[in-house]
């Protein structure tokens, strides 16, 4: 269960890319979000079940998702601190 204030989106929810950030390794190009969604810097993710959803395609403003053309800005994971 999400112990943020408001709740993260479940992993089945269309907007999962919005859960926070738990776990980045931008070395390895990933990020572990709150909802046990695995987000790769190319856009791609790998679902909690082990289904992989490939990275949709660009646009200029940022990464298309799958409601409507509605454009999402990139996402830019977090550098770790030392």
């Amino acid at each position: 269960m999400c112990p943020h204030q408001p709740p993260c989106a479940s992993a089945t929810a269309a907007d999962r890319v919005a859960a926070r950030i738990v776990a980045a390794h931008p070395e390895q190009g990933w990020s572990l979000l709150c909802n046990h969604v695995v987000l790769f810097e190319d856009g791609g993710l790998l679902l909690p079940g082990g289904a992989a959803v490939p990275p949709q395609p660009q646009s200029p403003r940022g990464v298309v998702s799958g409601l409507a053309g509605q454009v999402r800005p990139r996402r830019i994971l977090p550098a770790l601190a030392a």
